[in-house]
């Protein structure tokens, strides 16, 4: 696998961009085959980009400074004299200035040209008459969310001055304003579709996807403000606790790796249950009808929804509502599981009224948990009614009988959890003062029941040629999806969303999908370099590298300024090293600060 050069004219301009080409023989002698488009490589990365062919190649022996003599010299510095190599400094005028955040840009703009995301972008958005290129704004915007995630406000006031992009894209730092950042959120979004078709067509070149198996599961963002401006800003389930706020609710496909294949934006009070054939038909529609396998959770479940799901000749694994347990007691009791893991048993059941298969699971981690729950839950229940119930032999005067229900009720409700357990009744006694009594009792079928299926849940699914091992393997993949929401909502900081305007809130949340793309691409590529998954662990560490200018002053009077990246320390070489990536030791060629011409002018 190696780097090829390749040249187009594009409004009468000669551009030069770059391919990762591997090299396979055939009948009528070798041939090349294209495996990613890298785009416009800036020289800055050109040491990383050809490590990052061996290490995709998995060719260890390549040796990446033979790649360097491939790449242009800046055109900067073309137009400048070139300083001499070797030249009288004068020691007194030594300085360092600008220290610019290096390691982790360099590593997010490696990640964009992985994917093919400069190409994409440089294709897909038209070149007029604007001062930046809409490609290089996409690629701001992105870095940002990957590498500090904030506002647009915060990329141009205080993030991007402080990082090395000027010296890297080429963008002045008085060009990435708040309104060019706003205006690139409108000019992006309208690629959102051929945006996930070319990630899914890129990762399955780099990493062998799989996209036959989908996982679906959906969240819910928040505002700050009223977004009155936001039809799809509505109150709803709030996964993040904040009830008080509106929010939208973003549905998510994911690959069997937990690569985000797609993902769609709806109203924040709408059900769960009911994005599914939405989601179904959009896959569809991008990618052809196929008989593809649905990964869901019990909230995504409804039997129209399997029904379609059917009728378009999908197959679907997914949860099912706890009460559908008590139908499989018998099965509960029988002692016919199968260990799949330390701690898992689980058993195949076929319904005897469809072809549809269920899956029976028990965790003695789950068990050990929910027996925790219904303790706690019952503890406090029972509490409260030994409390009403002496409150009523203590009383004075007469009570009001429906305030007493509803303080029972009011009880059962906060442990709803227990709340089968007991049964309690007021009955009218003239002998106490309060004209009632509280007589309670525990449920005994309720707790037997409680004992049999804690732990346990069941799976439903129209696969009938897949062991109960695979299928419940196949399942827990939801936690993937659960993980990207994690990250976004941490790591990638999606939440809360500032915008108020339906477009703006739109063209956030696909860059904040596009930040998750590079994030989850680096947590693949560092795991098949033996780095675990802690992106961020890797992430800060890289940080860490800076770039400097140093400015010299030569026995002429004349200055020089060579822009420097500070040599990584032991345990950033180790990670550069197990991730094949070579940093630059200086950004472009030492420059005149003042070219020599216009110094002996003045």
């Amino acid at each position: 696998m190696f780097i090829k050069r390749c040249t187009r004219r594009k409004n009468g301009k000669q551009h030069i961009y770059w391919q990762l080409v591997e090299s396979y023989r055939t009948a009528r002698g070798p041939r090349h085959r294209t495996v990613a488009y890298l785009g416009e490589l800036n020289p800055c990365e050109k040491q990383g980009w050809a490590r990052l062919a061996d290490q995709l190649d998995g060719n260890a022996a390549r040796k990446a400074q033979q790649q360097m003599l491939l790449f242009e010299t800046p055109r900067d510095d073309v137009d400048s004299e070139p300083v001499p190599d070797s030249i009288e400094i004068d020691l007194k005028s030594v300085r360092v200035t600008n220290t610019r955040d290096f390691g982790d840009v360099f590593l997010a703009l490696t990640l964009w040209h992985t994917l093919g995301l400069d190409d994409f972008f440089a294709n897909a958005l038209e070149i007029g008459r604007e001062d930046v290129p809409w490609a290089l704004m996409a690629c701001i915007l992105t870095v940002a969310r990957f590498v500090e995630p904030n506002s647009e406000l915060h990329v141009e006031d205080t993030w991007y001055r402080r990082t090395a992009l000027s010296s890297m894209l080429g963008v002045h730092v008085e060009k990435v304003n708040d309104s060019r950042l706003y205006r690139t959120l409108d000019k992006v979004l309208p690629l959102k579709q051929q945006i996930e078709q070319h990630l899914k067509q890129r990762v399955g070149e780099l990493f062998t996807q799989d996209f036959d198996l989908l996982l679906y599961d959906v969240t819910s963002t928040y505002f700050e403000g009223q977004a009155r401006a936001n039809p799809q800003a509505q109150r709803g389930h709030s996964r993040d606790h904040r009830s008080d706020c509106k929010q939208v609710c973003i549905g998510l496909v994911v690959t069997r790796d937990g690569f985000p294949l797609a993902y769609e934006v709806f109203a924040g009070n709408r059900s769960d249950v009911t994005t599914v054939e939405a989601m179904v038909l959009q896959m569809e529609a991008k990618y052809g009808q196929a008989n593809r396998i649905w990964v869901m959770d019990r909230g995504m479940v409804s039997e129209d929804n399997l029904a379609f799901i059917r009728s378009r000749k999908g197959f679907y694994l997914v949860g099912t509502p706890r009460r559908m347990l008590k139908s499989f007691e018998q099965h509960l009791l029988d002692q016919d599981w199968t260990e799949v893991q330390e701690g898992i048993d689980v058993k195949m059941v076929r319904s005897p009224e469809s072809e549809e298969t269920f899956v029976l699971c028990r965790s003695q981690d789950r068990r050990l948990k929910e027996q925790a729950m219904h303790q706690k839950f019952a503890d406090r229940i029972e509490t409260g009614l030994r409390n009403i119930e002496r409150d009523l032999l203590r009383a004075r005067k007469p009570r009001d009988r429906a305030k007493l229900e509803r303080r029972i009720g009011r009880l059962f409700g906060h442990n709803s959890r227990a709340s089968g357990c007991f049964k309690a009744d007021l009955i009218e006694d003239p002998s106490l003062a309060g004209g009632y009594r509280l007589q309670w009792s525990k449920q005994e079928a309720w707790l037997a029941w409680s004992q049999l299926s804690e732990g346990c849940y069941l799976l439903r699914t129209n696969l009938t040629d897949q062991l109960p091992k695979h299928l419940w393997k196949t399942y827990i993949q939801l936690t993937d999806v659960e993980a990207v929401f994690r990250t976004e909502k941490t790591d990638l900081r999606i939440r809360p969303i500032w915008h108020q305007r339906e477009h703006r809130v739109q063209g956030h949340i696909l860059f904040s999908f596009l930040a998750y793309a590079l994030w989850k691409a680096f947590q693949i590529w560092m795991e098949r370099s033996g780095l675990g998954r802690g992106v961020r662990t890797v992430h800060e560490e890289l940080a860490r590298i800076k770039s400097t200018d140093v400015q010299l002053g030569t026995s002429e009077g004349k200055q020089i300024r060579i822009s420097c990246v500070t040599q990584p320390d032991a345990a950033q070489r180790t990670l550069l090293d197990r991730l094949g990536l070579i940093l630059p030791e200086r950004l472009g060629r030492p420059r005149w600060i003042h070219r020599p011409d216009k110094l002996n002018e003045m």
